[in-house]
């Protein structure tokens, strides 16, 4: 996907290089289990409603737990920076290649919701390394990219791609761009109030009808993220749309739990099947309208 470079419009914060705690490298048997029931059901579950992405296929395929694995799921006004360590935004962007793209694919997306969205703010991305502090807690690399409702922050770890590409075999640079225009999409259901009527919703219901309610978030978003790649059309090159699919396609539900060794098991969904997450990336896609994303009004 060609991009235009970013422009100084766009937030961007940088914590790698930060001290931000955690001790120790990695995480054993005790400090997997922790991640899974404690960090990732904070920022995906009830209280915050945000998702997190496919995350940790790595983790995915070692361990599975029930609305732990995927993509997850706005501090408002102008463009800015608020930088670790004194680090300009030109700096920060071009670190590395994969943060150059992260930031032009921002400042696509902005701009694109800008004209589609009536009272946009801004999010902003959010670079750390390993771990990291969000508005919603801590921040660790084994969680994948993830939206923070709080601070209107994308959270991401430039390292999830690599993991990406060798353990879902989901590579290409539009199968990167996809997973943070999710994650905006979950601040476009921010912005919109679809969000808190959700947690709203799931405060009422049990566990499994949870979920269900948050697939239709997961789906919403990957919609959304087809959106503004068909308004962006003409930035696609040949590749592209497969390169999505196949992201789209790694990262169900039923597919990590087969990959972790797991018979599938619908109640226990939180992003959708394979063929749902690509159906609705596609619907967005082809129709470039994000009120044909509604997940919400019939079957999924």
């Amino acid at each position: 996907m060609r991009l235009d470079d970013f422009d100084d419009g766009i937030r961007v914060e940088d914590q790698r290089g930060g001290n931000f705690g955690g001790g120790g490298g990695g995480f054993g048997g005790g400090g997997l289990i922790s991640l899974l029931f404690g960090i990732l059901p904070l920022l995906m579950g009830r209280k915050l409603g945000c998702g997190t992405i496919a995350i940790l296929a790595v983790v995915g395929f070692l361990f599975f737990s029930s609305g732990a694995l995927q993509f997850g799921g706005a501090d408002g006004g102008s463009g800015g920076t608020a930088q670790q360590g004194g680090s300009t935004l030109a700096e920060s962007c071009n670190i590395d290649a994969a943060s150059k793209e992260a930031c032009n694919t921002l400042a696509s997306l902005d701009k694109t919701w800008a004209d589609l969205v009536q009272g946009y703010e801004r999010p902003k991305l959010v670079f750390y390394s390993n771990r990291g502090q969000s508005g919603c807690g801590a921040a660790q690399s084994q969680m994948g990219p993830f939206y923070c409702p709080s601070d209107n922050g994308v959270y991401l770890d430039t390292s999830f791609f690599q993991q990406m590409e060798q353990q879902l075999g989901a590579k290409g640079d539009f199968a990167r761009a996809y997973v943070i225009a999710h994650e905006v999409g979950h601040h476009i259901q921010n912005i919109t109030g679809r969000a808190n009527q959700v947690r709203q919703a799931q405060s009422r219901v049990n566990q499994a009808q949870g979920n269900a309610l948050q697939v239709r978030m997961e789906l919403e978003a990957d919609c959304f993220a087809g959106v503004w790649a068909a308004r962006n059309k003409d930035r696609i090159e040949p590749g592209d749309f497969e390169e999505g699919m196949t992201a789209a396609a790694s990262i169900g539900d039923d597919t990590l739990m087969r990959n972790a060794g797991q018979r599938p098991v619908e109640s226990a969904f939180t992003h959708g099947t394979s063929e749902q997450r690509m159906r609705w990336l596609r619907k967005g896609l082809e129709t470039g309208n994000p009120r044909a994303c509604d997940t919400f009004s019939g079957p999924v």
